[in-house]
């Protein structure tokens, strides 16, 4: 008993490793690339080492998933964190902007599968009154790495070659795959042989590629040919899954609200909140005159915050609904936005860091509470996708938003409007998307945590009673 206790403690640290290695790696590299511009020239090719990394981790979330629940949440874990390491090597040796390029987009492959898979995992080793827990504590460790970043990426590549902001990876990484590896075991058996979705796995990976593209691509006859050709392959590719034998995404279950409504609530959210976290160092500089450093030491009180609502809200959900949740969550953020909204060049330090404080103090409940309702809400043979898509829903919500919100910045400045003014646009438009948000999870019904699997007859899949 003693030592099954202990390898599913050394499982969720190695499951936690990588979700630092993960949320660290979204942070870390933006304080490094002006550093790495000036080394290896390309300043053309700048947003793209972003770009890349965001349209395979984004393009593979949604396989990975599926993959685990047709082979295992292990193998596709092994394999997600393998390729993120090869890339992070291959990344640090990099001797061109187009090679750097390149190796994120291996990367990239494998970060599509550290987050969503990681939390398929949790489920496995424990069970419901424990998992709400555990999904906050995740949700703590993204957002106190979302403030190290930052700091850290400054001082490596102040004290060591810019190489060391992906080097640092591999300690870390090769560890959580040898703990993985070795502690880890699925539970299920995946005896039956899997039938794989091709065309829909075709069909949607370049409907997301084309998408995202036409977000990022300059030129608005590109970003209305590729919008439109993405459009129309997201069509076929739902026209694939009511045809296929063993479907990509089953269709079937955004009918559970938990899923719909939820993917719904953060999709609006991460648009609205990648825009403020974009925008507000934005204002910092370009209304206030501070620094690229000052900038981002003001984000430190929202993912504070946010580290201390997500720990309250994960076990919050032992007791209460996932929209009791959601819903006094979304009101908070929507007067952090509000706030947000009224700011100006007169706005002082210490009201920007109280509005950052009560934005995060909002939103750091909820991505806990979406991913337990998605895992809650489904069978195990599901949970892949449901995590995943879950993930790629709040992935594709925030790039369509920080678009939309440039869109909205160059609109108001070119009819002529001061900046401050034109940033008022972004946080306005924000709280409605938030108030989107408030709609449908209020749709989202009395889903509790512990309906599914009553806590006194529950073994988890790991063989450790549960007290």
């Amino acid at each position: 008993m003693e030592m099954e206790k202990r390898r599913v403690g050394f499982v969720t640290g190695g499951v936690l490793m990588g979700l630092v290695l993960s949320s660290l790696d979204q942070t870390i590299v933006s304080t490094a690339m002006p550093t790495i511009t000036k080394e290896l020239g390309g300043l053309s090719l700048y947003s793209w080492v972003f770009a890349i990394y965001m349209l395979t981790s984004t393009t593979s979330m949604p396989i990975y998933g599926k993959m685990a629940d047709l082979f295992g949440p292990r193998k596709m874990y092994l394999i997600g964190l393998f390729l993120f390491l090869v890339g992070s090597l291959l990344c640090g040796m990099a001797n061109s902007m187009a090679g750097l390029i390149a190796a994120r987009g291996v990367q990239g492959l494998g970060a599509g599968a550290l987050m969503p898979v990681a939390f398929i995992i949790v489920g496995e080793l424990y069970p419901p009154e424990r998992r709400g827990k555990f999904q906050g504590l995740f949700g703590a460790v993204f957002a106190m790495t979302s403030i190290l970043g930052p700091s850290l990426g400054g001082i490596l590549v102040e004290y060591l070659p810019w190489g060391w902001i992906f080097f640092i990876n591999l300690p870390i990484g090769i560890a959580a795959f040898l703990i993985i590896a070795l502690a880890f075991r699925d539970q299920r058996h995946y005896d039956k042989k899997p039938v794989i979705d091709w065309y829909g796995a075709t069909s949607l990976s370049a409907a997301i590629i084309l998408i995202l593209l036409s977000l990022v691509m300059e030129g608005r006859e590109y970003k209305f040919g590729l919008g439109g050709a993405g459009i129309f392959l997201l069509g076929l590719f739902i026209w694939i899954e009511t045809k296929a034998k063993e479907p990509l995404l089953p269709l079937s279950l955004f009918r559970i609200p938990a899923i719909g409504y939820g993917n719904l609530v953060g999709f609006f959210v991460s648009a609205a909140l990648f825009g403020a976290i974009a925008y507000t160092p934005l204002f910092v500089q370009g209304v206030r005159g501070a620094s690229p450093s000052e900038a981002g030491f003001l984000l430190v009180p929202l993912m504070l915050s946010a580290a201390i609502s997500s720990t309250v809200g994960g076990r919050w959900m032992e007791k209460a609904s996932f929209r009791a949740i959601l819903i006094p969550s979304l009101l908070i953020m929507a007067t952090g936005f509000f706030l947000l909204s009224t700011m100006d060049g007169e706005t002082t330090n210490t009201q920007l860091v109280s509005y950052m404080f009560v934005t995060g103090l909002g939103m750091g409940a909820i991505y806990p509470a979406l991913g337990t309702a998605a895992h809650s809400a489904v069978k195990p043979q599901d949970r892949g996708v449901a995590m995943s898509t879950s993930q790629l829903f709040r992935s594709i919500g925030g790039t369509i938003g920080i678009s939309v919100f440039g869109t909205i910045v160059e609109w108001r400045t070119q009819a002529g409007m001061v900046f401050s003014e034109a940033l008022h646009g972004v946080f306005v438009t924000g709280l409605i998307l938030i108030g989107v948000s408030l709609i449908a999870s209020i749709l989202l019904g009395n889903t509790r945590l512990l309906d599914k699997e009553p806590r006194h007859s529950h073994t988890s899949n790991s063989g450790v009673p549960k007290q």
